[in-house]
């Protein structure tokens, strides 16, 4: 046991293991000869110098994972990661042609599409054929004969055509336009005195009023009793309104077009 007191040598620049009440400062204050037979003390008792290590010498653990050592060392240096993983360098020309015939590709198919969905739209807004023919209406006035009314369909309404004589349209021109209840002059509703176009719906609930009939000679409405007179204005009744004067034109002198 005194031989297993004394010093055992350990690596130069580490501290000793000493036995009780030694205090060696450095490798240098023992003798070659007293470490020698310390270590051989050591091996004889089933020590071995060589598993005696530097307290401050790597043991030999696993490195730490980066993560880890981040935490566990942290540091106000941040390392980025610079480097390009892609498979081609920033302005490969193979790639850029590639990704210049993508992007044209995909904005010609993107135009075809907008181009038919805004002609389908305008499309769709437009009238048919069968409206259009419906929109407007040719009737031919010579066979209508003087102080008769002629009933025609125009966009599913009835509409008068009545050829006045000239006694109809001195009564209508007569007449005093500020004791009517919608005042307006016979001249604000026809554009040839002879003729007379009106709509044959009544202006008060919608219905058909009888021509050559009431108290003015012109329409009355056999629903409530609204009197219209030559000039197709309201004279007496429930009605607020004149019978409405469609849009027309006059193509020729016996050609009308309504609509």
């Amino acid at each position: 046991m005194a031989a297993y007191g004394a010093m055992l040598y350990r690596y130069p620049h580490d501290e000793y293991l000493a036995a009780p009440g030694a205090t060696p400062s450095s490798e240098t204050d023992w003798p070659p000869a007293a470490a020698a037979a310390g270590a051989q003390a050591a091996e004889a008792q089933g020590f071995s110098s060589q598993t005696i290590v530097p307290r401050n010498q790597d043991v030999g653990l696993a490195e730490l994972p980066a993560t880890v050592s981040a935490v566990k060392n942290p540091s106000e240096k941040i390392v980025y990661d610079e480097y390009n993983h892609e498979r081609y360098q920033p302005g490969d020309p193979s790639k850029r042609a590639f990704a210049y015939f993508v992007l044209s590709g995909g904005r010609f198919i993107y135009a075809s599409l907008l181009r038919l969905l805004v002609l389908k739209f305008v499309l769709s807004m437009s009238a048919s054929k069968d409206v259009l023919a419906l929109a407007s209406l040719e009737v031919d006035l010579s066979s209508i004969e003087p102080g008769t009314t002629v009933t025609v369909k125009w966009r599913g309404k009835p509409v008068f055509i009545r050829r006045r004589t000239e006694e109809d349209i001195n009564l209508a021109n007569s007449v005093d336009v500020g004791s009517l209840r919608d005042p307006q002059q016979d001249a604000e509703r026809v554009k040839n005195p002879e003729w007379l176009i009106v709509i044959g719906v009544c202006t008060h609930l919608g219905c058909i009023p009888l021509p050559n009939a009431g108290d003015f000679g012109g329409w009355f409405c056999p629903c409530h009793g609204s009197h219209y007179d030559i000039s197709g204005r309201i004279r007496k009744g429930p009605a607020p309104y004149n019978l409405e004067v469609p849009t027309y034109t006059f193509l020729e002198e016996n050609k009308l077009l309504i609509g």
